[in-house]
């Protein structure tokens, strides 16, 4: 039988890519969206094109706990994407951030209480929850930085150590979660995400950036790499991220109150550019010009999540190889120059 989902930024590059799936399988879905990112009225006409009236659409702001709570009332799966997303806004605007993260993911878990139905509550956390991480010993290679002490990644494990007003914000939300089963017994999971891409994201140089450094490569804009390229992340594409929410969306009544990791791995990294650039300039068929810039504060030499936890668990291998990925994001981007103008 459907059930009935709201998708907080479900107009977004994640969100869009979880309403269009749900839809497919024929999920009551609705969306809770202010539209102020780029490009999230271009993934609702999308949406629409696609699907019609499928999916019914509430331009709303998660700030508005009346309007939240009215919304959330009748909900059986809650999946909480609504966000203010990079660490360089919430610098510039710590209050904001912290309103619209720590506040409204609050107002997300108590509408959700008071609603009476226990729905389930999958919320969408980060990586910077472990923050600078500056005590992790890591190994300069010649392309790349490695561990030197976690070859399978960073542990759930790890002392929460939240750094810069999003970290902070963030990670209140994915504890005031975590802590919602504990008190409330609401049927909650938190999914730790590492470095997501894939198509419908219009990613920018604070956020996104692989799908920020194609869009620029394929549109002429300038690209700036920070510190030496040599850094490295675990990549994910977005459909093996919503493998594991339908996976632990499916599980969380019986096993309520989960934190896990979800990115990439051990398996799918990728330096930013001494890596990544090759690639790129393969794909494009020229060599890229980049500009240089000093490291950023906070920028970790390497992050890769320890997704073993979420393997076990939830039976879920991400499959797509950060290539094939790379490779259908670019395809996508070079195909819809319009969007990018």
């Amino acid at each position: 039988m459907a059930k009935n989902y709201l998708v907080t930024g479900g107009a977004g590059f994640i969100g869009s890519n979880y309403v269009s799936r749900l839809l497919q399988r024929g999920e009551n879905v609705t969306i809770y969206d202010n539209l102020s990112r780029a490009g999230s009225r271009i993934n609702m006409e999308w949406l629409r094109g696609e699907y019609g009236e499928g999916a019914q659409i509430i331009q709303g702001d998660i700030r508005d706990f009346g309007l939240l709570s009215e919304v959330i009332a009748d909900k059986d799966v809650v999946v909480h994407l609504a966000a203010q997303v990079a660490v360089t806004t919430s610098v510039t605007n710590p209050r904001e951030d912290f309103e619209i993260n720590a506040l409204g993911t609050f107002n997300v878990v108590e509408a959700c209480r008071l609603s009476g139905k226990n729905p389930v509550i999958l919320y969408s956390s980060t990586n910077k929850v472990y923050g600078g991480m500056e005590e992790i010993r890591t190994v300069e290679k010649d392309d790349r930085y490695e561990y030197a002490d976690y070859p399978d990644g960073i542990p759930e494990t790890l002392s929460l150590d939240f750094h810069s007003p999003y970290g902070c914000s963030k990670g209140t939300g994915d504890q005031y979660v975590r802590d919602y089963s504990r008190i409330y017994g609401l049927h909650t999971v938190v999914l730790r995400q590492s470095c997501i891409y894939g198509t419908r994201q219009f990613g920018v140089e604070d956020q996104g950036w692989v799908a920020w450094f194609i869009i620029a490569a394929l549109t002429g804009k300038p690209i700036t790499i920070y510190g030496d390229g040599k850094q490295v992340r675990d990549i994910l594409f977005v459909e093996d991220l919503l493998d594991a929410y339908d996976l632990a969306i499916a599980q969380s009544p019986e096993k309520p109150g989960r934190v896990m990791n979800v990115g990439g791995g051990a398996d799918k990294t990728i330096s930013i550019w001494k890596e990544f650039g090759p690639m790129l300039e393969r794909l494009i068929g020229h060599p890229i010009p980049v500009a240089r810039g000093d490291w950023r504060p906070g920028d970790q030499a390497v992050f890769i999540a320890d997704i073993r936890k979420a393997q076990a668990e939830l039976g879920w291998v991400p499959k797509i190889t950060p290539l094939e990925g790379i490779t259908r994001l670019f395809n996508w981007v070079k195909g819809n120059p319009e969007m990018f103008k």
